[in-house]
C-alpha cells in the first residue's frame, strides 16, 4: 500500500471510529456487534451518496477499542482542557467522539505524529460542524497534545 493510499485509508477509519463511537453512545451496542456492523456494512461506504474511501480495518479496530478502553482516562483529560464551567455532557455527542478518538490517538499512537493527529481530526470536524466548532476541536486536541506529549512539535 502507498503511503498516499494508507493516510487516505486511515483517514477514513478515523471518521468511522467517530461513527462508531457515535453509535455506541446513541445506542449503547455491544462492542463486538458494532464492530461487525461498521466491517460488513459501513466502512468504505458511500455517506449521503458521496463515495468514502476504504478504511483501514485494523487502524479503526485499535482507536474504537482503545477510546473505549481508556474511556474513563481520557474523559477526565478532555475535562481537564476545557473551558472553566464546561463539561463533556455540554459537548454535542459528535463533538465529544471527535476529541476522544483524537486523544485517545495523542495518548496511544506515538507512532502518529501530533500534527498528523490535530490535522486529521480536525478534518472530521469540518465534516459535521461549521469553523467556529471546528476550531474549538484543534484548540482543545492541541492542549492535549502539549500534555501528553510535551517534546513533539506539531
Amino acid at each position: 500500500m502507498s503511503s498516499k493510499s494508507k493516510s487516505v485509508a486511515r483517514s477514513a477509519a478515523r471518521l468511522g471510529a467517530v461513527q462508531a463511537l457515535y453509535q455506541r453512545e446513541m445506542e449503547n451496542t455491544p462492542l463486538p456487534l458494532l464492530l461487525d456492523e461498521f466491517h460488513q456494512h459501513r466502512l468504505g461506504r458511500p455517506i449521503e451518496e458521496e463515495p468514502i474511501a476504504p478504511a483501514e480495518m485494523t487502524f479503526f479496530d485499535d482507536v474504537v477499542k482503545g477510546a473505549l478502553a481508556r474511556a474513563e482516562e481520557i474523559d477526565v483529560l478532555l475535562e481537564s482542557k476545557l473551558a472553566s464551567g464546561w463539561t463533556l455532557a455540554r459537548l454535542d455527542r459528535t463533538m465529544k467522539q471527535i476529541l476522544r478518538c483524537g486523544t485517545y490517538e495523542l495518548l496511544a499512537r506515538h507512532d502518529v505524529p501530533v500534527g498528523t493527529v490535530i490535522s486529521e481530526y480536525l478534518d472530521v470536524a469540518h465534516a459535521f460542524f461549521d469553523p467556529k466548532e471546528a476550531k474549538f476541536a484543534n484548540g482543545v486536541l492541541d492542549a492535549v497534545a502539549k500534555a501528553v506529549r510535551p517534546s513533539a512539535s506539531r
